[in-house]
């Protein structure tokens, strides 16, 4: 009886976090845990950061990095550039949110602790940065492309989502090679 009254209870938990999880938005993290998928208006915001800040670190990592930071830091550059385009077209074209103009406080206080590390630290800090942005990229994406609201924008992750795939495993290479 207990067992059954645990179970119940644990079952009642779960599932009341799964619907509560879509109100708090991406930010918590609570989401990407639970599997849930992103509002549309959450996707895009956070796409647009992710973007945002790929281009930014990149751009201290071709100053900074070494050889295999710098090829890589170019080819973030490049690709975050034209998703963040693409994405920006697609909201342009009717998607009902909001692109943001700036990186997050979060996303800048990365970004300025990039800057300021020092230069023995740099490719590990950096490396680490990479990986961990991009894992949380892929879960993003592929979590808005299974259960998104927006057709387009859900068909756009998808298509985008292998790219992020291969930047993940560049980027778990760039720690390798150290």
């Amino acid at each position: 009886m207990i067992r059954i009254a645990m179970v119940a209870t644990a079952m009642t938990i779960a599932f009341g976090a799964a619907a509560f999880a879509q109100s708090v938005g991406e930010k918590t993290g609570v989401n990407s845990v639970l599997g849930v998928a992103p509002t549309t208006a959450d996707f895009v915001r956070q796409a647009a950061i992710s973007d945002m800040t790929e281009i930014a670190a990149s751009k201290i990592g071709q100053e900074r990095g070494n050889a295999a930071e710098k090829t890589f830091s170019a080819q973030m550059i490049a690709d975050h550039t034209k998703t963040s385009t693409e994405l920006k077209a697609l909201v342009a074209g009717g998607i009902k949110a909001d692109v943001p103009a700036g990186l997050d406080e979060a996303s800048q206080k990365k970004v300025d602790k990039l800057k300021s590390v020092k230069a023995e630290d740099f490719s590990s800090d950096f490396d680490s940065m990479q990986v961990n942005a991009h894992k949380n990229a892929v879960s993003l994406f592929e979590r808005y492309a299974k259960g998104g609201e927006n057709p387009k924008l859900k068909d756009w992750a998808g298509k985008t989502l292998p790219h992020l795939q291969h930047h993940l495993e560049m980027a778990q290479n760039l720690s390798k090679k150290r």
